[in-house]
């Protein structure tokens, strides 16, 4: 996917989406696929999910768009913006950003179910459709999960672990938003190439 070139075709608002990209707690820096990623789709704004780890993730990213952020179950720095959930306007789409856990009580009571019977959706979705409200897009993180589900008015939208292979086997990868003055929304989730942190770097994997 590239971004659009050709004269005439409506340019979309774009926001870049990512999770989980727990620096320095698991790797020692972002996915080196990240910042191209998003310099080159021209995000007008991203949105990260959570388990941030490091504010100076924060910091980086705000050199390419505006960022907002929420709070995840690895985030331990102390920062008033950093909320469990947030609302954000993007071209007119209110779009309720949340981490997923739900907070400690939450996040300790799905363990239970989750090592019992792994990852289901519609679990998430319980929890979810609490925090809807009337936004048009549900962006959250957490499980490590991609997904771009559809369900009633709302599109649930998770771009997976930015950092290493993902629960489902995807690889790390991050999301693309793009927001049409039609109104149509369209959710991409975007594979970045498999790598593994060794020896204080990246090292990509040739498969």
């Amino acid at each position: 996917m590239t971004p659009e070139k050709l004269e005439g075709i409506e340019r979309p608002f774009r926001v870049g989406v990512l999770s989980d990209t727990h620096v320095p707690d698991r790797v020692g820096d972002l996915h080196p696929d990240i910042v191209p990623s998003f310099k080159k789709f021209g995000v007008d704004m991203i949105l990260h999910t959570g388990d941030v780890s490091s504010y100076s993730i924060i910091e980086c990213l705000q050199k390419i768009a505006p960022v907002q952020f929420v709070h995840g179950n690895r985030d331990w720095f102390n920062r008033k913006e950093a909320e469990l959930v947030r609302y954000v306007s993007a071209a007119g789409i209110k779009i309720a950003l949340t981490h997923g856990h739900g907070g400690w009580v939450s996040y300790i009571i799905d363990k239970f179910p989750y090592m019992l019977a792994g990852y289901h959706f519609e679990r998430y979705f319980r929890h979810l459709v609490k925090i809807k409200q009337d936004a048009q897009i549900v962006v959250f993180g957490h499980t490590h999960y991609t997904e771009n589900r559809k369900e009633g008015d709302c599109l649930y939208f998770n771009s997976g672990s930015a950092y290493d292979k993902g629960n489902d086997g995807l690889g790390p990868t991050i999301g693309l938003l793009e927001i049409f003055k039609s109104g149509e929304i369209k959710g991409t989730i975007i594979p970045l190439r498999k790598a593994i942190w060794r020896n204080n770097q990246w090292q990509f994997l040739h498969e």
